[in-house]
C-alpha cells in the first residue's frame, strides 16, 4: 500500500499547519528531512532540512506506531508554521519520496475503515461532527462516532445469534430427546429485536433534522411582512422588501443557531390567487415548502391563506405589529414579538428533537428496514411449526447479514465512494 500525506488543517495562511503522512514508509519521511523519526507517540521539535532545498523550516514532529495511530499504520505528523510557501515546499518533498502520493479525499478515514479502527456508522457521524454548526449536532454526531449504533447493532446482533442457535439445535437433532417447540423463545428474542428497531426507525425522521436542520416557513398573504421578519431573524437585509405585493418570488433561506437548534427560516411568496406566470411558480414553490417544513409560522394580513390550513402546532400570528398599534402580534421592523416568537418556535423544535433516534442517515434506515422485513419473515415460519424451522433460520441469517453491512463489514463497497466524497482531503 501506498503512502499518503495531505495537509491536514484549512488550507491557507495561519498559525500553524499539520502535514500528515499515513503508511508502511511513514517514517522515513524524517530522514528525507535530516533526522530520525521520533519515538513513537512522542513530539520532538525538529530542522526540517531538505538536500536540495536546504533548511526548510522548524517543525513539531509527532509519530505513531502501527496500530496505535487513527488509520492503524504508522503515522507522522509535521506540525509547521502555517506559511503557504512552507506548506507547499514540504508536501513537494514528500511527493518526490518513491511509494509516496497525495492522499484523496478521505483517505485517511478510509483506511481507518479498512484497518478496524472504525466502523462505517463511526465514519458517517465522523462526516457529521465535522460539519456540525451547532452544539445539537455535535451531540448527535458524538454519539454515532463513540459507536453508540455499533453498540446496538451488536445486541441485536447478539439477540438473533441466540434465536438462530436455538432453531439450528432444533433442526439438526430432530431426532433426538431435546425441545422441538423453541417458538416461543424464538418470538421472544426476535420481537425484542423489531422493536428496538422500530424505535430507531421512528426517530430516524427527527436525526435527520438534527443533521441536516429543521425548516421552518413563514407564510402568509402578500405583505404581511414576512421579507420584514425574515431580515429580523437574521439580522441582515436577506430579503428584499416592498409594499408592492408579489415582491419575493422565489423562496429565501436563511440558517439560523437557535440556542443549538439547528434552523433554516424560509421566507415565501405571498399567498393569493394571481394570473403572473412567474408569481404562480413562486407561490406554488411555497406551498410545496411549507407542506415540507416541520414548523409553520402562518402571518395574518389582508388576505387568507389559501388551501393552506394551520396544524395544532403551527404558529399563527398578526403580522405588522407595529402598524397595530395594540401590543399584539410581530414586527419585523420595531423587533415587536419578535423574542417570543423565537422562543416558541425553539420550544416546540426542541420538544421535537427529544425523540432523535441513533439512526441519522437514509442508508442507515434503509438497512434496518430490510432487515426488520427478514425478521417479520422469520417469526411467521417460526409459528409455523418445526417444519418450516430451516426457512426461518434462512431469514435469520438475512437479518444478521443485514446487519453487519450495517456497520460495514460485508457488502458495503457501492457505497463507500459515495461516503468518502464528503471528506476532506487531509482527513
Amino acid at each position: 500500500m501506498d503512502t499518503i500525506f495531505a495537509l491536514a488543517t484549512v488550507p491557507g495562511k495561519s498559525g500553524v499547519a499539520v502535514i500528515r503522512v499515513s503508511g508502511p514508509q511513514a517514517f522515513d519521511s524524517c530522514t528525507e528531512f535530516g533526522f530520525d523519526a521520533p519515538t513513537a507517540r512522542k513530539t520532538a521539535l525538529r530542522r526540517l532540512v531538505h538536500s536540495a532545498l536546504g533548511f526548510l523550516d522548524e517543525a513539531l514532529v509527532l509519530t505513531f506506531e502501527d496500530g496505535a495511530s487513527f488509520t492503524g499504520e504508522p503515522v507522522v505528523e509535521f506540525h509547521v508554521h502555517g506559511s503557504i510557501a512552507i506548506i507547499n515546499s514540504v508536501l513537494d518533498c514528500l511527493e518526490s519520496l518513491p511509494g509516496f502520493r497525495p492522499a484523496v479525499a478521505g483517505e485517511f478515514t478510509r483506511r481507518a475503515l479498512n484497518n478496524g479502527r472504525l466502523d462505517l456508522t463511526q465514519v458517517e457521524a465522523l462526516a457529521d461532527l465535522i460539519d456540525s454548526e451547532t452544539e445539537m449536532q455535535r451531540k448527535q454526531a458524538l454519539k454515532g462516532f463513540t459507536g453508540r449504533l455499533r453498540e446496538q447493532s451488536e445486541t441485536w446482533r447478539g439477540d438473533l445469534i441466540h434465536a438462530l442457535s436455538l432453531l439450528e439445535a432444533t433442526i439438526d437433532f430432530a431426532d433426538e430427546e431435546v425441545p422441538v417447540d423453541v417458538s416461543d423463545d424464538v418470538e421472544r428474542l426476535v420481537r425484542t429485536v423489531i422493536q428496538t428497531m422500530d424505535c430507531e426507525i421512528e426517530g430516524f425522521g427527527i436525526a435527520e433534522r438534527v443533521r441536516t436542520g429543521f425548516e421552518v416557513a413563514i407564510v402568509g398573504p402578500p405583505n404581511a411582512g414576512k421579507s420584514t421578519l425574515l431580515n429580523a431573524l437574521a439580522g441582515r437585509d436577506a430579503a428584499i422588501t416592498s409594499e408592492i405585493a408579489g415582491t419575493t418570488r422565489d423562496v429565501i433561506e436563511v440558517r439560523m443557531d437557535l440556542d443549538s437548534v439547528p434552523v433554516t427560516f424560509l421566507d415565501t411568496a405571498g399567498l393569493r390567487e394571481t394570473d403572473d406566470a412567474i408569481e404562480t411558480i413562486g407561490i406554488q414553490r411555497a406551498l410545496d415548502r411549507a407542506h415540507a417544513a416541520d414548523l409553520r409560522v402562518f402571518l395574518k394580513g389582508d388576505g387568507n391563506f389559501g388551501d393552506l390550513v394551520p396544524l395544532n402546532h403551527d404558529i399563527v400570528v398578526e403580522g405588522k405589529a407595529d402598524l397595530r398599534g395594540d401590543g399584539k402580534g410581530v414586527s419585523g421592523v420595531t423587533g415587536a414579538g419578535v423574542q417570543n416568537l423565537i422562543e416558541e418556535v425553539k420550544t416546540y423544535l426542541l420538544e421535537r428533537a427529544t425523540s432523535a433516534g441513533l439512526v441519522s442517515h437514509e442508508r442507515q434506515k434503509t438497512v434496518l428496514v430490510e432487515g426488520r422485513r427478514s425478521l417479520l419473515k422469520a417469526l411467521d415460519f417460526a409459528r409455523s411449526g418445526p417444519e418450516r424451522y430451516d426457512l426461518a433460520s434462512e431469514e435469520l441469517r438475512a437479518a444478521i447479514i443485514t446487519l453487519e453491512r450495517l456497520v460495514g463489514r460485508v457488502d458495503v463497497e457501492d457505497v463507500l465512494d459515495k461516503v468518502f466524497l464528503s471528506f476532506c482531503i487531509g482527513k
